[in-house]
C-alpha cells in the first residue's frame, strides 16, 4: 500500500466518521483531493487507490498536469478536474477549455469570460460562487449581500451549470467556531435552493476543519495534505 492509498483510507474513515456525528450518511460528502504543488505520479497514485477528483489551485500548472495525464486512464476511469484557486482574466481560456469544474467564481465578469470561452464540444463548465463569509476585504469571494444577483446572473450563462457555494474562511480556534463559520455558508447555500436555485454542492472544509464543514452540512472537503503529505515547491512558476 502506498502512502497515498493509506492517507486515502484513513481520510474516508475520518469524513465517514464525521457524518456518523453529524447524523449524515457517509455517501453525503465527497472528497476533492487537492493535488497542487504535486506532480502527476501523486495524482497516479490517488487515481489508483480510487480517488477521481482533483483540484488545482494554479491554472497554468494545472493545465500541464491535465495534459500530461489525459492519455493515462481508461475512459472509464477519468479524472474530474477543479480549479479552486482564484481566476484571473488572461487565464479564463485555459479554464473554460481544460477544467471540468471552477469553484471560485466570485466576478461576473469572470463568469462570462468563462462562458463565452467554454468550447461547444464539452459540456457545460460546472460553477461553485466563492462566498466571502468572514468579510475580509483583502480575501476573494463575493460579498453575502451581493450574491443572490450574482447567482441569478451566472445561471442565465447557457456554457455554465451553477452547482452552488465555496468558502474559505479564516482559521478559527476550536470546533464551535469552525462550525459557526461553515453554518454561515449553510445559511446561505439554503437561502438560494429556497429561491429556486437547483444547488446541489456546498463546498467548505479542509485538512484541519473538515469535522465541523461535515457537521454544517458541506457536501464536499477540499483536503491537500491529509491525502499527499507535506507540500513541495511548486512545480511551475506560473500562476
Amino acid at each position: 500500500m502506498t502512502t497515498i492509498e493509506g492517507n486515502l483510507q484513513g481520510l474516508h474513515q475520518r469524513i465517514a466518521q464525521a457524518c456518523a456525528q453529524a447524523g449524515r450518511e457517509a455517501n453525503q460528502v465527497s472528497l476533492l483531493a487537492v493535488s497542487k504543488t504535486f506532480g502527476p505520479d501523486a495524482v497516479r497514485q490517488a487515481h489508483a487507490a480510487g480517488q477521481r477528483a482533483f483540484g488545482e489551485n494554479y491554472v497554468q500548472e494545472g493545465v500541464e498536469k491535465i495534459l500530461m495525464l489525459r492519455e493515462a486512464f481508461a475512459p472509464s476511469e477519468p479524472i474530474e478536474w477543479h480549479c479552486i484557486g482564484p481566476v484571473q482574466s488572461n487565464k479564463t481560456r485555459l479554464v473554460a477549455e481544460h477544467f471540468d469544474w471552477v469553484q471560485s467564481v466570485d466576478r461576473l465578469k469572470i463568469a462570462e469570460r468563462l462562458n463565452d470561452q467554454r468550447p461547444d464540444d464539452l459540456p457545460p463548465l460546472q460553477v461553485c460562487l466563492q462566498v466571502n463569509v468572514d468579510g475580509g476585504l483583502t480575501k476573494s469571494g463575493v460579498a453575502p449581500n451581493a450574491l443572490p444577483a450574482l447567482a441569478a446572473a451566472v445561471s442565465a450563462l447557457p456554457r455554465l451549470r451553477l452547482r452552488g457555494l465555496m468558502c474559505i474562511p479564516d482559521p478559527a480556534e476550536g470546533f464551535e467556531a469552525q462550525r459557526a463559520l461553515f453554518l454561515q455558508a449553510r445559511a446561505l447555500f439554503d437561502r438560494l435552493r429556497a429561491e429556486g436555485f437547483p444547488l446541489d454542492t456546498l463546498s467548505m472544509g479542509m485538512s484541519d476543519d473538515l469535522e465541523a464543514a461535515v457537521a454544517a452540512g458541506s457536501t464536499m472537503v477540499r483536503v491537500g495534505r491529509a491525502v499527499f503529505g507535506s507540500r513541495p515547491k511548486r512545480i511551475t512558476s506560473a500562476a
